[in-house]
């Protein structure tokens, strides 16, 4: 059964059809990559998701809800969680009064005065840092962290409302290979734990390959494949539109990981 089910989904600047009526679905526990060349359309289909622009035409339903029309906010007390291409994370604040904060959030209290932040479910804290690897760096400045444990700190923020559906844009940018596909094998053991889906962009083609159970692909505003990896990679189509008639998916992939 799907949790999420976009169908016909749209959308126009002008003259322009950035995105030209996509279908796909998601299933809890599993994990969707959306991948396309610049100017796929790729970056406007996932802000439609997460609701920062509204379709023109078709429809996004989510466990039930129609999610067009509705504002980011709304959706994410839905059960829609979100990390962004660069890390966002108070960088004055511990890694712990970090997750803190998502979580007075999650329970509606962030503008609340009567508690502070560092007394605030520190329990619940711990425990999203320690799925993530970060239980030992909890008392230390964000800022003073590496890129990928920041990274790891966003994905135990993006945890705090125990989403359903988690959308990820392009995680692993900015990230040594080694790093990349260690927090998206992370990212992994949590679908699996948590029974949640993942809607993942990502231009690093071995983490595409290594991590995800299904590939769709976009070119210009257009659905043009959709299938497991291994379909992707052989996809005469797919190699078409990102290397022309020469390059392969698999001699990219070996480059990137080099």
């Amino acid at each position: 059964m799907s949790l999420l089910k976009v169908s016909g989904l749209g959308k126009s600047f002008g003259g322009v059809k950035a995105v030209d009526g996509i279908d796909f679905e998601i299933a809890a526990g599993e994990l969707l990559a959306l991948i396309g060349p610049n100017g796929a359309g790729k970056s406007t289909t996932f802000n439609m998701v997460n609701g920062q622009l509204r379709a023109n035409a078709g429809s996004i339903r989510f466990d039930g809800h129609e999610l067009v029309g509705l504002r980011p906010r709304q959706i994410w007390r839905l059960g829609v969680g979100r990390t962004f291409q660069i890390a966002e994370t108070f960088a004055s604040l511990t890694v712990v009064e970090n997750v803190q904060m998502a979580l007075l959030s999650a329970d509606r209290k962030l503008f609340s005065m009567w508690r502070r932040a560092g007394d605030y479910r520190r329990a619940d804290a711990l425990a999203l840092l320690e799925q993530v690897g970060m239980a030992g760096q909890a008392d230390r400045p964000c800022s003073v962290l590496a890129y990928g444990d920041v990274k790891r700190v966003e994905l135990a923020i993006a945890m705090a409302n125990q989403p359903k559906l988690l959308l990820m844009d392009e995680p692993t940018a900015g990230m040594a290979p080694g790093e990349r596909n260690e927090l998206m094998a992370l990212t992994k053991r949590l679908v699996v734990e948590r029974g949640m889906a993942v809607l993942f962009t990502e231009h690093s083609m071995d983490v595409v390959f290594a991590h995800s159970d299904r590939v769709i692909v976009l070119a210009r505003g257009r659905l043009i494949a959709e299938g497991t990896p291994l379909q992707i990679r052989d996809h005469p189509k797919v190699q078409e539109v990102y290397f022309g008639t020469g390059k392969t998916f698999e001699k990219a992939a070996k480059k990137e990981a080099a």
